[in-house]
């Protein structure tokens, strides 16, 4: 059994699930943030994840253990800002409403939470075949 395989699968997991949970932490530290560097609301990001081959050409790729062929993307939501009407904001329009970004954060939490779980679980598998290996080495040292 090729354990490097193993490692290198559950590593490209967790990291898929590092950057889900990055991206899901920034947009919930931003849901109040009227004003960006583009001069409006905070655009929601997202974080796609892309096979870049298909699945038997990425199966074959990964037995020969050259790269996982996964690519985690972030890029643009296209939710729409929310209008909440308080005149008295510094970023109000001239109707009283200021946009707020279209951030969710029940949706937000949710993505976190899965995240974190997926990334337990890649650990998991981590460690399971590093178990395995570190036991066929005892086996065939014969103590």
């Amino acid at each position: 059994m090729d354990y490097l395989a193993a490692f290198a699968i559950s590593a490209a997991g967790m990291e898929v699930q590092r950057t889900r949970l990055d991206v899901a932490a920034v947009n919930i530290a931003n849901v109040n943030t009227t004003k960006s560097i583009n001069g409006g609301p905070y655009v929601p990001l997202i974080a796609v994840t892309k096979n870049k081959k298909s699945f038997f050409d990425g199966f074959k790729q990964l037995t020969q253990l050259n790269s996982i062929p996964l690519a985690t993307v972030v890029q643009e939501s296209n939710n729409v800002p929310r209008l909440v009407f308080e005149p008295a904001h510094p970023d109000a329009n001239t109707d009283g409403f200021v946009a707020y970004p279209g951030v969710d954060t029940v949706t937000e939490m949710v993505n976190l939470m899965t995240a974190v779980r997926s990334y337990e679980a890649n650990v998991v598998a981590l460690n399971a075949a590093k178990s395995m290996a570190l036991k066929a080495i005892d086996l065939g040292s014969g103590s």
